[in-house]
């Protein structure tokens, strides 16, 4: 299993789960496309393109630094053509970017609804349409949602609608994108079953407590990398839950992703009930 020589772009890759998963790939010498909208530090996020860009290049990876905002057509197809001539082609492609807005439907106003499906839903239609050429060149072509599993419940719709028709939009994706591009693309999604430990996470859902009960987001990066060693022919169309998938790839020690040990672990949203967790993976706090 190795990345090394391939090209990932990795849409909002300047900090949390993106910025993991570029870098467990930048450990075996891999190309990493930083397309995210921070190019000036933010007061309340860590991270721009810069820093992803730097750290990159320090775990062992050559990353290429773009701004681009994913609701932008022209801006999109520059970024990947300009991926694609710098590094001499894509491999894979991460819809990592997404928008989050937890309002219930009467007070969640259209401009916000708006944002959250022009990025989440439209933004991954649109990366993904926009590198079916370059990817239909590449040995072992992968594209990867961060979405979760097509899960038609009310209890995943009922509080948030907007921002769960905007996820799903994501996942929804998936499921067509596999079909049609089934034996030479593989098109997979990835969802975490706790919490991760983001900026979105202590800023929008729960501040440092919740941080504490989540896990970090190297797990995910561990998943997706097992993702892109598989082979683009025949893994596809999968709806992914991170440890469940990682304990079918041999990983029996989840202890060690947890932020905090002394803290239970906080389930995350759009978890099928019929997607069990793996055996050996432990929930409540851990003895010091």
């Amino acid at each position: 299993m190795s990345l090394h020589a391939k090209t990932l772009f990795i849409t909002g890759a300047s900090r949390g789960i993106g910025l993991a998963i570029a870098l467990r790939a930048a450990r075996d010498g891999a190309n990493i496309v930083v397309a995210a909208k921070t190019a000036e530090p933010h007061p309340k996020l860590e991270g721009t393109i810069f820093t992803a860009a730097d750290a990159i290049e320090k775990a062992g990876g050559r990353a290429l630094p773009i701004a681009l905002d994913i609701r932008d057509d022209a801006a999109t197809e520059a970024a990947m053509a300009k991926a694609a001539q710098h590094f001499g082609g894509i491999d894979i492609v991460v819809n990592n970017a997404s928008a989050i807005n937890l309002a219930p439907v009467a007070a969640l106003e259209m401009k916000r609804f708006d944002l959250m499906h022009q990025i989440n839903a439209r933004g991954t239609y649109l990366v993904s349409r926009t590198a079916l050429p370059y990817l239909a060149k590449a040995a072992n072509p992968h594209i990867l949602m961060l979405s979760p599993p097509l899960d038609m419940k009310e209890k995943w719709f009922a509080g948030h609608t907007g921002y769960s028709m905007a996820k799903f939009g994501m996942s929804l994706v998936v499921l067509g994108l596999a079909g049609e591009t089934r034996g030479r693309i593989g098109v997979n999604a990835l969802w975490p079953r706790t919490t991760i430990a983001t900026a979105a996470v202590r800023n929008i859902l729960g501040g440092d407590e919740l941080m504490r009960a989540s896990r970090m987001p190297d797990i995910l990066a561990d998943a997706a990398y097992a993702v892109f060693n598989k082979d683009a022919k025949t893994f596809t169309g999968h709806f992914l839950i991170d440890d469940t998938f990682l304990a079918g790839e041999g990983v029996t020690d989840f202890d060690p992703y947890r932020a905090d040990p002394t803290h239970a672990l906080a389930p995350d949203f759009f978890v099928p009930d019929d997607i069990p967790p793996p055996p050996t993976a432990r929930f409540g706090p851990l003895k010091a």
